[in-house]
């Protein structure tokens, strides 16, 4: 299994190099690993603090992680979206609309087939298996982050067909705005892991492994190229779409129940500037 996923890993790197160049394919690549750069400093803060995060810390790194992926979901994808369809006239909100409900239900199914568990949650969520709770927890964040590095990877296929919406800096932007909220998200991971007793180095890979489904997503995203530029808009707004509901289902829960719900408002309006300030000032 593991040579055959090396194999796929090779094929799609390798056509990435012989249709974008080479100097293209360094930076598509830096681009799509930054995300997951972000996932695994994050997991390395285990080696670092010797508690776990008290709640008000997590509600904030939530409420923070939640802001940025609603001014991503706004600006890098809804946005272009709709531009790429002004051709349309006032009818150019439409494949937003359209894409934006396929990813609500996209992740809605994938939701209900995938057994995972929420942080601070005892009771699992998707079919009912045996799997122990550090692997429910993981497959929770690696859940929303299959959109994450399917955004990523969608506006890099369309800055890679010349789509004169999406510029270079504009989709690093998009993948900084991403790393910068995964760092939490890494951090939330390993460090509970670490407080009940796991290893550092195991809790340091539960951590990373749980954001490596985002580069993935990005290069297969990518390697389908031809088939994504004719359908932009709407996979932007897809991707959008699935973003919207891990923050409405998982991260806005999350930052607000329970005692000092005002620390999570407040860092999600941080998060929502630093992803706006971001993507204006590099897009």
């Amino acid at each position: 299994m593991q040579l055959i996923y090396g194999k796929i890993v090779l094929k799609i790197l390798s056509r990435l190099f012989i249709e974008g160049g080479a100097i293209m394919k360094i930076e598509v690549i830096q681009g799509i690993l930054l995300p997951f750069l972000g996932t695994t400093l994050g997991a390395g803060c285990v080696f670092f603090m010797k508690k776990s995060f008290n709640i008000m810390i997590q509600k904030g790194l939530t409420g923070f992680a939640a802001g940025v992926m609603v001014a991503a979901s706004i600006w890098s994808l809804l946005i272009p979206a709709m531009d790429q369809a002004e051709f349309m006239g006032q009818w150019a909100f439409l494949p937003a609309v359209i894409g934006f409900w396929f990813g609500i239900l996209f992740l809605l199914i994938l939701d209900h087939a995938i057994p995972h568990l929420h942080q601070g949650s005892d009771e699992p969520e998707g079919p009912k298996v045996k799997l122990a709770k550090t692997t429910m927890l993981v497959l929770a964040v690696t859940l929303h982050n299959i959109p994450e590095g399917m955004a990523v990877g969608v506006v890099y296929a369309g800055w890679l067909s010349g789509n004169q919406t999406i510029t270079m800096a504009g989709a690093l932007a998009l993948s900084l705005g991403i790393a910068i909220q995964n760092f939490p998200e890494g951090a939330i991971i390993s460090m509970p892991l670490k407080a009940e007793g796991m290893k550092k180095s195991s809790a340091f890979l539960y951590g990373t492994v749980s954001g490596a489904v985002e580069p993935i997503a990005a290069l297969i995203t990518i390697m389908l190229s031809g088939l994504i530029v004719p359908l932009l808009p709407y996979l932007l707004s897809f991707a959008a779409g699935a973003m919207m509901y891990v923050v409405v289902e998982e991260l806005i829960p999350e930052m607000s129940t329970g005692e000092h719900s005002n620390l999570g408002t407040v860092m999600f309006a941080l998060g929502f500037t630093v992803m706006l300030a971001l993507d204006v000032a590099l897009g």
